[in-house]
């Protein structure tokens, strides 16, 4: 029997490299994401390198009646999903908390947090009943330390990791692993997103820094999900050689050496 990966956030960056190697590992593939032009994109090139069956589902993982409607119909399409990597999130704006836009803030909550929440609550039970399942999410390691005006993403990502650790304790009883894996500096479209498409401001950030690449989190992703079933990664940070933590990295280096 064909293993089955539902990856939200499919459409680019990590969520993309993740569902076309698990494709290329000869795993089925459920890929969600808003942009739908993008997601029928992959399906077909899924589909015609790699032969798996691709199953396309575009919603919002912020809307929850959506979540949950698009999971009812593909429980009647699929009969068991042994991988869920919640991937979908982003980063909104970069200001001090007295200047912070708040629609940026909601946004960064509602899908950060409470998407990563309305699919785990629509794919745990399935997972609980077949007594096997592995829910991997993609944090950060702004989940782990702080940074100057990262104030509401720091905390959506350290939410993440609290309830990566509540998710283990729970499902434990049921055979269910839970991975949470928290990159540094990625070159995605992380930052474009964040300055609101600002492609100078966004290359900006990756000036000397020989960053991480969506590739790179994939095979993460692949190795955790593919050790034998006794053994689970708990958490694993991951950086480039250049960034020794979330905050201090070789451009902060240069920085305070010049002092």
């Amino acid at each position: 029997m064909n293993k089955t990966i539902l990856v939200t956030g499919a459409t680019s960056g990590f969520g993309k490299a993740i569902a076309t190697l698990f494709a290329q590992k000869g795993f089925d593939i459920i890929i969600n994401g808003r942009r739908n032009d993008r997601l029928q994109s992959l399906k077909q090139e899924l589909e015609a390198q790699y032969g798996r069956k691709v199953i396309a589902l575009c919603f919002d993982v912020r809307d929850k009646e959506a979540v949950q409607t698009n999971i009812a119909l593909l429980q009647k399409e699929v009969s068991q999903i042994d991988i869920l990597v919640n991937n979908a999130g982003l980063a909104a704006g970069l200001a001090t908390i007295d200047e912070g836009d708040t629609d940026n803030w909601d946004n960064m909550i509602d899908t950060n947090i409470k998407g990563l929440l309305y699919v785990t609550r629509q794919i745990a039970p399935m997972m609980r009943e077949q007594c096997s399942g592995h829910i991997i999410n993609i944090g950060s390691t702004a989940g782990k330390l702080a940074y100057k005006n990262g104030n509401v993403y720091c905390a959506t990502k350290f939410a993440v990791d609290a309830l990566s650790q509540s998710m283990r304790i729970d499902l434990l009883p049921y055979g269910i692993k839970v991975t949470a894996i928290n990159p540094g500096m990625a070159e995605t479209e992380f930052s474009l997103v964040r300055f609101d498409g600002d492609k100078d401001r966004a290359a900006k950030m990756y000036e000397g820094v020989n960053a991480l690449q969506a590739n790179d989190i994939a095979d993460a992703v692949y190795y955790c999900a593919s050790l034998p079933p006794h053994v689970c990664v708990n958490d694993l940070t991951i950086t480039c050689l250049t960034q020794a933590n979330g905050f201090y990295n070789i451009k902060e280096a240069e920085r305070i050496t010049k002092k």
